[in-house]
């Protein structure tokens, strides 16, 4: 029966309310997006909904017009209405929902359905697609309450519970809390009680304000970002190598302590490389979309995976800046909200333009540090001269040197000369590939750019003349170039093979008719690939098999070549082809290359020497300038034996030269060479069909607007007004940092199937509040926090735990177990061990060695030492398949997906982290050490530990009970029962300083030591 299926899905399908643009009711009218849309999300919209390809008896539910002309309602005739008939009914096979699917409708839902219809069955828009607009303060009965315009809201919902909201937090919870939530770290006990003990009126405010400019500010709120930003140090997949990306880690802290306006920081990081005249930084930002993670398995196509890189970044925008779940609509049209099939893909056609290049960093300190390198290097290649080894026989020493330079310098000038070939380059009139986009640059040399495969031929046609003629040898320059993945020549990306290239064949055919080669050879060969590391054999490239080639792995940034002879020379003019083919398990073919030839009657061979020598070698003597005589003597002077040991200061020089920190960019194709999205059918990458054009879905934009066609427009139009979502998705968010759960719980699916807002009116005030300040996030924060909402007690009153037990009526005060770096961070706080050093790469804290032992490559965690084991938790290294155990219990996310809300467990391991785990310990030894600093008495020493942990001055019972177990302790050690020397402090194995550890230890593992207060 379609009917009847299209009836349990059509109480699915009206799922998406909408609070923003309802009429105004009746007192007892119904309203859709409330009363009635949730029920049609939640039984309907599956089979009745948007989604045509799993549509049922060809009817719509979400669309008024297609129920209406359907005939499922029939505006105010509910008796003539299908849709209630069906509802209503008691006959088993035409019930809606059936009664087997246990979702009946309860006599009040049927209803609702039956007055709504009678009212006309209005429908209205879905919430959180209406613009926002800032609504009026509601009255409230308690005026003297609010501090603002989030109280007021707030209160009127409570005043309409029947609820009065609780009393402000006691001054040490208060700053406790804003510590955590602003700059996420606790107040040492000091900071704690300069604010109980300030009587300044305006105590808190400028608290408030002190913690917004804090550094740490910054690094706090990052660690949102970055979960959203999927950040990671390694690729994840099977291999999971590292990757350098700390430098986008370290422009997001950067940004948000700077307070960047959003709507920039949203602009730079999709597109900061198209931003006129863009910046390093702006450049650095857009790492935000190549944090997804990179597959670097032999068998896959790399072009797959970047589809599937693709697919994560369309969800991730969706999520993060729309709060939709867009990607559902990569196999079909979404099911529950309207995204088509088609606007995905052109929503993915917007981001889908760019190349993934490796930007250098050129870091002040670093460029400093090469430049005086560099310096020193010059002096000593000066100096290599008055160093060559003095002639045997009399005479002065200089007289005899300079006498056995110009000897050997003749010799090896009358040699290299007799080897050396003249070679005439030669100019492509056409170039082809199989998929990258060859361009022939002024120096005849071709740049290949765009996307690269597992197996790509270049093919290269040049028109031969009688210059040219005859032709006997053909050189193949592969070129270093500042453009390309470790400056080249090659174009494989992969870690650890950046730069490289695998060459498997070269071929050449003249006038249609191929072409024997013969007496291959490379200035420099190395299979750098897998296992078959070696030198290369030059005539791999002539075997026919291609499984072998020609690479010249580990020398990446610099230019070699390749030089194959004809069996027969070419006499006559004609067209000359040659083919390239890069064939290897992973996408590895040539960057930039040049081909030159030479008429020679003898057999040639790659030379080591650059090709600029080479052709300065040629020329008669007296036709060289003084500078290329001299760029002649100093080549000599770099190869030379004489000078093997002279020049061992200067490798070593060169070996100390710091390279420049790299991170992952988007760049954005050239005009002439874009990359065309289609639309993939049920989602499979092997299933192209229709080439689609960039534009957002259709429901967030009229006819008459055209909008975004490209990353730069796409990344603008999120922050513009025509957006209704992305402002009351920041701020929703915000609201669940500080509160634990968002206005709208879902804060990753404002779509149909969410909850509509607990506050909606405020959420839209928060967010219009937003824009008007320019989308500065720090005057969101504060708002907030100064709040009276925000400052009530986090104790539970029994009306309260009755009437809003689960606090969504905001009538108490935050209260949950902080994060998981944040719980590392104030135990590294209190020890007295915390870090402020800022940025930079990854480091490795204490962690037990069987975390990372079964990972790819037997990874080693070495933990780092000095300030570096107790730097701030965001530096701690992130490895996507063996997270940081200590994260991980704590719910942290791999980095694997954007992550909207974490998860929050309480779990034995927690407990167990805390207790046992090998840093915690660590910390809980230098607790107890530094907590007797300037203690002089047991009692102080006690409530030190405390208060370092807890923030508030301990209740009398509590000191008796810390006393108790402490003196338990102190027997156990003395009688030997425990190991003094296992517990105690490192500075410190006494019996007495093993106890106060163990007390650490224990009070570290309260819930109060992890908890919000």
């Amino acid at each position: 029966m379609p009917f009847l299926r299209f009836l349990i899905c059509f109480a699915t399908s009206i799922a998406a309310a909408s609070i923003g643009s309802r009429p105004a009711l009746a007192e007892n009218s119904i309203d859709f997006n409330r009363d009635i849309r949730p029920i049609f999300a939640a039984r309907c919209f599956a089979c009745h909904g948007p989604d045509e390809s799993h549509r049922e008896a060809d009817l719509r539910l979400d669309e008024r017009d297609a129920a209406v002309d359907y005939g499922a309602i029939v505006p105010g005739t509910p008796d003539e209405s299908l849709l209630l008939e069906r509802i209503m009914t008691d006959d088993p096979d035409l019930q809606m929902p059936p009664p087997h699917t246990n979702d009946t409708l309860t006599t009040e839902q049927k209803a609702k359905f039956r007055q709504w219809i009678e009212e006309g069955a209005p429908y209205a828009e879905h919430w959180a697609f209406v613009p926002p607009e800032k609504p009026p303060l509601p009255e409230v009965a308690n005026p003297s309450w609010p501090s603002g315009g989030i109280d007021r809201f707030v209160l009127a919902r409570l005043e309409k519970a029947g609820l009065t909201p609780s009393p402000e937090a006691d001054r040490y919870a208060l700053v406790r809390r804003v510590y955590l939530d602003l700059i996420g770290l606790p107040p040492t006990p000091a900071e704690a009680d300069a604010f109980v003990n300030d009587q300044d009126p305006q105590a808190y405010e400028k608290l408030v304000d002190r913690l917004l400019t804090s550094s740490h500010y910054g690094e706090r709120w990052a660690r949102e970002w970055l979960d959203l930003a999927r950040y990671s140090d390694t690729n994840g997949y099977e291999k999971d190598r590292q990757r350098s990306i700390w430098p986008y880690r370290d422009w997001v802290i950067r940004a948000i302590n700077e307070d960047m306006p959003f709507d920039q920081f949203t602009i730079q990081q999709i597109a900061g490389d198209m931003l006129p005249d863009a910046t390093q930084s702006q450049k650095i930002a857009t790492g935000f979309h190549r944090n997804t993670m990179l597959n670097e398995e032999g068998g896959i196509d790399p072009l797959e995976y970047r589809f599937y890189a693709m697919v994560d970044r369309v969800a991730t925008t969706g999520t993060v800046w729309l709060g939709l779940t867009v990607g559902c609509a990569q196999c079909h049209t979404h099911k529950y909200d309207p995204i088509t099939h088609t606007d995905y893909y052109s929503f993915m056609a917007m981001l889908n333009n760019a190349d993934e290049p490796d930007l250098r960093i050129h870091a002040s300190d670093v460029a400093q540090r090469r430049q005086e390198i560099a310096a020193q290097i010059e002096k000593l290649s000066a100096e290599l001269a008055s160093q060559f080894p003095p002639a045997e026989g009399e005479g002065e020493q200089e007289e005899r040197r300079q006498a056995n330079l110009q000897a050997k310098r003749s010799s090896w000038l009358a040699s290299a000369r007799q080897e050396a070939a003249p070679w005439q380059t030669l100019r492509a009139t056409k170039s082809e590939s199989s998929l990258p986009k060859l361009e022939s640059l002024p120096d005849h040399s071709i740049l290949s750019s765009g996307d690269i495969t597992k197996r790509d031929v270049f093919t290269v046609t040049y028109s031969l003349d009688a210059n040219q003629l005859p032709l006997t040898a053909i050189r193949l320059e592969v070129m270093a170039d500042p453009r390309l993945p470790d400056g080249g020549p090659g174009r494989a990306y992969y870690e650890g093979r950046e730069g490289d290239f695998f060459l498997s064949e070269l071929s050449a055919s003249f006038a249609g008719q191929p072409i024997k080669l013969d007496g291959a050879s490379h200035s420099y060969g190395k299979i750098g690939i897998g296992s078959g590391s070696g030198n290369a054999d030059a005539a791999n490239v002539l075997d026919g098999n291609g499984s072998t080639g020609w690479s010249t792995a580990e020398r990446e940034g610099e230019s070699h070549q390749l030089v194959v002879n004809l069996v027969e020379p070419i006499t006559t003019a004609g067209e000359l082809k040659i083919e390239l083919l890069f064939e290897r398990h992973f996408a590895a073919s040539v960057g930039r290359f040049r081909v030159s030839a030479t008429a020679v009657d003898r057999p040639v061979s790659a030379k080591e020497m650059p090709v600029e020598v080479e052709a300065l070698l040629v020329k008669p003597p007296e036709e060289l300038s003084p500078q290329q005589q001299k760029q002649i003597d100093q080549y000599y002077l770099s190869v030379t034996p004489e000078l093997a040991e002279a020049r061992k200061p200067i490798e070593a020089l060169r070996s100390k030269l710091p390279e420049f920190p790299k991170t992952l960019v988007m760049q954005e194709r050239p005009a002439d060479n874009p990359r065309k999205t289609f639309l993939h059918h049920r989602g499979e990458y092997l299933s192209p069909k229709e080439l689609v054009t960039p534009r957002v879905p259709k429901f967030l934009r009229d006819d008459s607007f055209e909008g975004p066609t490209n990353r730069l427009e796409l990344a603008q139009w999120l922050v513009s007004e025509e957006n209704p979502l992305t402002a009351r998705v920041v701020v929703n968010r915000s609201w669940q940092t500080l509160f634990g759960r968002g206005l709208a719980e879902s804060s990753g699916d404002f779509g149909t199937q969410s909850d509509p807002p607990t506050h909606p009116k405020l959420l839209d005030y928060l967010a219009c509040s937003l824009m008007e300040s320019g989308w500065s996030m720090k005057s969101l924060h504060r708002q907030i926090v100064l709040s009276a909402t925000y400052r009530q007690t986090a104790d539970v009153s029994a009306e309260h735990r009755v009437n809003d037990p689960a606090n969504r009526l905001l009538s108490r005060g935050p209260r949950f177990r902080v994060d998981a770096e944040i719980v590392r961070d104030m135990m590294l706080a209190a020890s007295g061990k915390f870090s402020d050093k800022m940025y930079g790469p990854g480091v490795f804290p204490p962690q037990p060695e069987s975390v990372t032992a079964l990972a790819y490559g037997s990874f080693q965690w070495k933990p780092s030492t000095g300030n570096d084991r107790y730097r701030r938790s965001i530096y701690t290294f992130s490895k996507r398949t063996t997270p940081f155990a200590a994260f991980s219990v704590f719910d942290a996310p791999s980095g694997e997906v954007c992550t909207a809300k974490r998860d929050r467990s309480n779990t034995p391991l927690q407990a167990l982290t805390l207790l046992n785990d090998a840093m915690y310990v660590e910390l809980a030894q230098a607790l107890a050490f530094a907590s007797q600093h300037n203690a002089s008495t047991p009692e102080e020493i006690a409530e030190n530990i405390f208060r370092r942990l807890l923030t508030r001055p301990p209740e009398e019972d509590e000191l008796k009970a810390i006393f108790a177990y402490r003196n338990q302790q102190l027997s156990r050690l003395l009688s030997g029962e425990l190991d003094v020397q296992a517990i105690g402090s490192q500075k410190s194995n006494s019996p007495e300083q093993a106890a106060w550890a163990m007390v650490a230890r224990s009070l570290m593992n309260l819930d109060e030591a992890v908890t919000k207060p």
